[in-house]
Parts: C-alpha cells; sequence; structure tokens
C-alpha cells in the first residue's frame, strides 16, 4: 500500500499489515494519526530514506512518504491456536527468529501434513508471511493459523499456563528428540537456522532435545528440524 490514506484506512479496517516504511524526511498531516494507529496495532515501524521508497514504488506513485507491507493471510490470536480442535492431541508449533520465507512456507506445509493446531511467529526479527511464504507453503497457509505476538517467551508463557509443556531444539542438549514423550499438549520451539534458540527461549523450555548430528556441520535446516521432530511426535501418539 503507498501512501498516507490508504495506509490509514487499512489501519482503521483492522486489515494485517506486516510492516511500514516512513521517510525519516516526513512530517505532519495524518502521520500522527498513522503512527499511533500502528503502535496500538504493534506494526512494525521502520524509518528509511525517502530515496528508498522512490525506488520500491512504481514511476509517477505519490507515496506521500510512507509504504505499508500487507500480509499475504490474516493472522490469528494466540488464544485462537489454543481453542482450536484438530482431533488430535494438541501441538502447537513456535518459531523463534526464523527469517527466511522459504523455510517458514516449507514449515507451514510440513505442519498442515502433521496436524499441528497453529504456529507461532514473533513479530521482529523474523520473516512475516508475505507472498514468498505462500507460494513456498504450497497451499498450507490456508490451512495453518499463524499468530503473530510481540513477545515469544510471553507466548511460551501463556502456552505453560494452559498445560502445555514447551519442547525446544539445542544443539548442545544432553538428550536426543527420542527420549521424552510427546503426549499431551506439546508445544515445539525451534530456532533460527544457524542461530538456534535465543537464551530466554531457551530458559523457558520445559525440556531441551538435540538432534544427531554425524557430519561436520552443526545445524539442520530448520524446516528440516521441524519435520524431523513433529514426525516423531506422530510416531509416538500412534
Amino acid at each position: 500500500m503507498v501512501g498516507r490514506h490508504p495506509v490509514l484506512e487499512a489501519l482503521k479496517s483492522g486489515r494485517s499489515i506486516n510492516k511500514i516504511l516512513i521517510a525519516e524526511t516526513a512530517e505532519g498531516g495524518s502521520l500522527s494519526e498513522i503512527t499511533g494507529k500502528a503502535k496500538a496495532a504493534g506494526v512494525v515501524i521502520q524509518k528509511v530514506p525517502k530515496a528508498h521508497l522512490d525506488s520500491i514504488t512504481a514511476v509517477g506513485a505519490h507515496h506521500q512518504g510512507i509504504v505499508a507491507y500487507g500480509a499475504a493471510h490474516d493472522y490469528v490470536e494466540l488464544e485462537e491456536i489454543i481453542q482450536r480442535q484438530t482431533g488430535h492431541d494438541p501441538l502447537v508449533l513456535l518459531l523463534d527468529e526464523v527469517s527466511d520465507p522459504y523455510n517458514l512456507g516449507a514449515i507451514l506445509r510440513t505442519a498442515e501434513a502433521t496436524g499441528v493446531q497453529g504456529v507461532v511467529i514473533p513479530k521482529r526479527r523474523a520473516v512475516p508471511l508475505t507472498e514468498t511464504v505462500g507460494k513456498a507453503a504450497a497451499g498450507a497457509m490456508e490451512y495453518v493459523p499463524v499468530a503473530r505476538v510481540a513477545n515469544l517467551v510471553q507466548a511460551m508463557e501463556t502456552l505453560k499456563a494452559q498445560g502445555y509443556w514447551i519442547v525446544g531444539t539445542d544443539v548442545d542438549a544432553p538428550q536426543s528428540y527420542t527420549q521424552i514423550t510427546y503426549r499431551g499438549p506439546i508445544a515445539i520451539v525451534i530456532g533460527a537456522e544457524g542461530k538456534g534458540l535465543s537464551r530466554l527461549v531457551r530458559e523457558r523450555c520445559d525440556y531441551t532435545v538435540s538432534l544427531p548430528m554425524l557430519g561436520e556441520l552443526q545445524s539442520l535446516n530448520a524446516s528440516v528440524a521441524t519435520g524431523v521432530l513433529l514426525y516423531e511426535v506422530i510416531r509416538q501418539r500412534g
């Protein structure tokens, strides 16, 4: 979306917006109302040079110092995921700063195939639902609800209060992913490729598990690690 009026109306209507770019020199008019509503909705706001907005908008487009990126699919609230019934034991997937859209798309596809209630992603330092994610998900985005939260640790605490056990992946975890039981309400946390789980997220996990790495590399693609764990859940639950 380009221009102040379209962006303001999108915010008023409650449309899902991933991020708003505002020119560093922009001021006055409806800008304060836009930023106020965006902050209230938890939308990420980023100040950029005006030249950047010129470069990403069509020739002749009057962006008025503001461009917004809408989500390729609407997000849901975490509570909606918790209440969703799949016919199986509750299973939620949380992603800690996964930034690659192809990884997220592949993860959504696997989540749909394995009966996951929903996926939880953070608003910052993580890829949102984009058209690229949708293509990589091959239709799964229509069936797997995604919640975008301001604080992943708080989301974990909410799940714990609802009776979920939190299992995180960690290359240094002493126990293998096959050594714990995945029956009952389970939330699995997958970290960013290479970085793994952030410290606060790791500390909030009830268990951390590792996947065996027999080669020289010490981390798996995030979508591959997700698939391994989710199918272990299916295997144990029969």
